[in-house]
């Protein structure tokens, strides 16, 4: 397995855009705007569930972060509307607002099909300034994709390395896929949901935050034809899935761009998998039930999101 630190090596616009075009998949599937979770159906859910063997659920969501930092610029809301001094006494009733601008660094989140467009284009090619307007989208919206139960893989890779986390900046490259596959004896299949620890809020407890818009561990963008290969229905991890800086010039989220506008997959950002790390390590096993249920938010390009891994 590779044990580079860099981001690289550097990718051409004409190199992405080529591989753009081989992992594309618009007008596979009905509905399009489910895109890559229409490879999921009773047989995956009910293979997924035969996976429980303890019972264990761990919750994958971060704690919903109201606090201002490097890594968190726009802080979720949480404040209370009812003291239990507004309505009625007996029984009292206490209130509280919760809002939150979640595409960023500081909540767990999914990005639907709508939330990336890559040259003007939605997945499926339909145009974004046509699809996408103050009112929200109208293609590719969370609601249109529900609820998704299917098997989790994790693939950790700091665990496959000897490593307690990866350095920011730090590509994950298709070799380091397949070697984290033998080492934690998971390999991923079609309809499968991957999430990639790459060890970074066991960095932050243990170092402190900084700008993961700038840097940060994550995918090379040539490790997308294999999981293109594989099939997956699901991308995410503790990261949003992009190595920072990104290799390809012009473009800062190529991941983004080949997952979600290319191959219909949405994105799971910024889960604490420091849990289920510890759960899979335990229990020598790294593939489980995954229960990923987004708010329905008709038009919402995502929603914020806490899934549950069930071993």
């Amino acid at each position: 397995m590779s044990s580079a630190t860099s981001n690289g090596p550097a990718v051409s616009r004409e190199e992405f855009d080529a591989l753009f075009e081989r992992v594309r998949t618009w007008g596979r599937w009905e509905p399009a705007e489910r895109g890559a979770w229409n490879r999921v159906g009773a047989d995956h859910v009910r293979r997924a569930a035969a996976l429980v063997r303890s019972g264990t659920a761990v919750p994958l969501g971060r704690p919903w972060d109201t606090v201002s930092g490097p890594d968190n610029r726009r802080p979720a809301l949480h404040y209370m509307s009812d003291l239990g001094d507004v309505e009625a006494p007996e029984p009292s009733a206490h209130k509280d607002f919760v809002g939150a601008d979640y595409h960023g660094k500081g909540i767990s989140h999914l990005d639907a099909l709508s939330h990336i467009a890559y040259r003007g284009r939605l997945y499926g090619g339909g145009a974004a300034r046509e699809l996408v307007g103050a009112a929200g989208a109208r293609f590719g919206s969370v609601a249109a994709l529900g609820p998704l139960v299917t098997r989790g893989v994790l693939l950790d890779v700091p665990a496959a390395l000897g490593l307690p986390w990866l350095e920011p900046g730090r590509a994950v490259h298709a070799e380091d896929v397949t070697a984290a596959e033998e080492a934690l004896g998971a390999q991923i299949g079609e309809g499968d949901a991957v999430l990639l620890r790459t060890g970074r809020f066991r960095r932050r407890r243990e170092l402190g935050p900084w700008d993961a818009d700038a840097f940060c561990a994550g995918f090379h963008v040539d490790a997308v034809p294999l999981l293109a290969e594989r099939g997956i229905a699901l991308l995410g991890g503790d990261g949003d899935s992009d190595v920072r800086p990104s290799p390809v010039e012009g473009l800062h989220s190529p991941v983004h761009a080949l997952a979600v506008a290319a191959m219909g997959v949405p994105l799971l950002d910024n889960l604490d998998v420091e849990e289920l790390a510890a759960a899979c390590a335990a229990t020598d096993r790294h593939d489980f039930l995954l229960i990923v249920a987004p708010l329905n938010i008709p038009g919402g390009t995502g929603s914020p999101v806490s899934p549950v891994a069930v071993l």
